[in-house]
């Protein structure tokens, strides 16, 4: 099972999609693929100025502007992969018609652009590290764990809003909303210490977005960052975020598949 899936013929379709899906995105822009680092280093330049420069969000946060760097690279992965995947299903519908393809391939397709977008933001990431002499920490050791965790939640919802895309084309918008009210209930832009209320951060960290996001901060910028741990003084509760990731995967991969065989007369 697992040889049919990475079978030489489906890795060769893979990596020919995945050339295509870059080649199409930045055809006809004049900086080509220097956006995938430009897009998120200006918005962090943007936020970086309001909150920091102007409203004195984090002064209290050693290291605030790598912080806020890291939170915004790894919460633009998340939206990069979640919202290209949607529509990738329906964007593909001419080749599906054609050819038999595996239908998840495509899905993969989407995760490894982004993959790849991810590694090179994490570039900028670790040079901001450096110029702001940050300690190199042992909990860095997590990171790729942490990273793996984002992956697969976003592997989950990704193959649920594309199949759903497929029959409700409505799940775009509704999506688009629900990650511009994420994006501000996670906390990215500010310290989650800002936030007073104990059972409010509580329901802030059971996200997963936000669990990842403030233990990778802990792990690799400041241990002076609150995490689920803290949040929930250790108790079984800190579990929960990671069940929340397991579940959407599993639920993702079992929609998808009682969907695809209905992918080629949808679309």
């Amino acid at each position: 099972m697992i040889r049919h899936v990475f079978s030489k013929q489906n890795r060769a379709l893979l990596a020919e999609l995945v050339r295509t899906d870059f080649k199409l995105r930045y055809q006809g822009s004049a900086l080509g693929y220097a956006w995938s680092l430009l897009r998120p280093l200006l918005l962090f330049l943007i936020l970086y100025l309001v909150f920091v420069k102007f409203i004195k969000i984090g002064e209290g946060v050693p290291h605030f502007p790598v912080y806020l760097l890291l939170g915004i690279v790894v919460w633009n992965f998340f939206l990069e992969m979640t919202t290209r995947s949607l529509s990738s299903i329906v964007e593909r519908g001419d080749l599906i018609r054609k050819i038999s393809i595996p239908r998840w391939i495509i899905i993969l397709s989407s995760s490894v652009s982004a993959l790849i977008n991810l590694f090179l933001n994490l570039l900028v990431v670790l040079f901001f590290l450096i110029i702001n002499d940050v300690d190199l920490l042992k909990t860095a050791l997590w990171a790729p764990l942490l990273l793996l965790e984002v992956y697969v939640f976003a592997v989950g919802l990704s193959l649920l809003l594309s199949a759903a895309y497929v029959k409700y084309r409505d799940v775009n918008y509704i999506w688009e909303v629900v990650l511009q009210a994420g994006f501000y209930l996670t906390p990215i832009l500010y310290p989650l210490a800002l936030i007073t209320n104990q059972t409010f951060q509580k329901l802030i960290m059971i996200n997963p977005m936000a669990q990842s996001i403030q233990d990778l901060r802990y792990s690799v910028v400041t241990h002076e960052t609150r995490t689920i741990y803290q949040v929930f003084h250790g108790g079984w509760y800190k579990f929960v975020p990671f069940v929340i990731v397991v579940l959407v995967f599993i639920a993702g991969v079992k929609y998808f598949r009682s969907q695809s065989k209905f992918f080629a007369e949808n679309v």
